[in-house]
């Protein structure tokens, strides 16, 4: 491993419990406060930025970046600021708002999630500004909210005002350094309503049919259902799973109406149109029963994505991960999609995963181990570095 700088890693940990110490739990706090925290780093480095809003004025993150001497592409540096919520505070070993630091590892909510990537993209910045004239393009971050959300709002409006200078590429720093994440599942979502015909349920001469029994038998036959199998270029399978289910609440009646929740995972080989006509296909087979019709609400989501081979954005980066880990960091795909799915829709590439060592992401004790902040950091230095050259 390259030498450690314990000034800068002092630095990064510092601005990291700062950002840690300003709750930003999607849909709970107000998120000004660490965006302001963050702006006032960013003005003592001499970072230019600017907020950015939606029509209302609420804040949605902060944006800006450096330009170098010379033209040639534009990369975008990528975290969110908004977290998780807190779950059960008392099954925290150490408050979630306050950063503690035990045996190497600061715990707190959004520590991982993507705070540490939010001080290793402002160290990165400040590294770069005083040499700023020989990079040939630029480099642009935005640190955005309501990504917990599912909304993606701070990365759709920054894109929004971009859009007629796309990024070449976009480092997203989500946490870990197990692999470099250059793909993932997509998703898409649906809203059943499985009918039946009420009746009471004790009667021997009416017995109505029960939705309780039909949404189990739709499930039952979604679950038997073939999906394409993983393959060398996308190694994980889709998945379909009941995430909610609803139904019934008197002894005494057969349920006339059942509410189920399907989250589909994609793949290139099940994609959208697949797993629409797939679930419409069971839906229509379960209708055949005389009951009456099953009402589907779709939530639209985001498709499987996976960079292309040789891509020059992940190329570089796992060159400066192997460098400064001192170890391969192997290129894979991740199960969860995130906001390189969105970046997809929109021809961008984008990498992810590739930061501090973690524990706990979205549960009690989150926590990040310090020593891992310097090698993440020279990994986007130095990526950056190679593409600007």
């Amino acid at each position: 491993m390259p030498t450690v700088s314990t000034e800068r890693l002092q630095s990064m940990t510092d601005l990291l419990g700062e950002l840690v110490s300003h709750p930003s739990r999607a849909g709970v706090d107000d998120c000004a406060p660490v965006l302001d925290a963050i702006s006032g780093w960013l003005r003592r480095h001499g970072i230019p930025h600017e907020w950015v809003r939606d029509p209302a004025g609420r804040p949605l993150g902060l944006a800006g970046g450096i330009e170098g001497g010379r033209p040639g592409p534009a990369y975008l540096l990528d975290a969110t600021a908004d977290t998780a919520p807190f779950g059960d505070p008392g099954a925290w070993r150490h408050p979630p708002d306050r950063p503690t630091i035990e045996a190497g590892w600061l715990y707190g909510r959004g520590s991982a999630d993507s705070k540490a990537g939010i001080a290793v993209f402002c160290h990165v910045l400040a590294e770069l500004l005083p040499g700023r004239r020989r990079l040939a393009g630029g480099v642009n971050f935005v640190f955005d909210v309501e990504e917990h959300t599912g909304t993606f709002a701070g990365i759709r409006a920054y894109m929004a005002k971009r859009l007629e200078r796309r990024p070449a590429g976009v480092m997203i720093g989500y946490p870990g350094n197990d692999r470099l994440v250059v793909g993932a599942r997509g998703f898409l979502r649906a809203q059943l309503v499985v009918r039946g015909i009420g009746a009471h349920s004790g009667s021997s001469s009416r017995r109505g049919i029960n939705a309780i029994d039909r949404a189990r038998v739709l499930l039952d036959r979604l679950a038997a259902a073939p999906l394409p199998p993983p393959d060398g270029a996308f190694p994980l399978p889709p998945r379909i799973t009941a995430t909610g289910i609803r139904g019934g609440g008197s002894y005494s009646l057969v349920p006339d109406r059942c509410e189920l929740e399907l989250d589909i995972r994609l793949t290139p080989a099940f994609n959208d149109g697949a797993a629409r006509a797939l679930l419409q296909s069971a839906v229509a087979r379960l209708d055949g029963d005389g009951a009456p019709a099953t009402g589907i609400r779709w939530q639209p989501g985001w498709p499987a994505y996976r960079l292309e081979d040789g891509s020059p954005l992940a190329a570089a980066l796992s060159e400066a991960a192997r460098d400064a880990f001192g170890r391969t960091v192997p290129q894979g795909v991740a199960g969860p999609s995130c906001i390189a799915n969105y970046l997809h829709t929109l021809g961008i590439p984008a990498t992810a995963g590739l930061g501090v060592t973690y524990r706990n992401v979205h549960a009690a004790d989150e926590c990040v181990l310090l020593e891992t902040l310097e090698p993440a950091f020279l990994s986007y230095r130095q990526a950056l570095l190679r593409l600007l050259r």
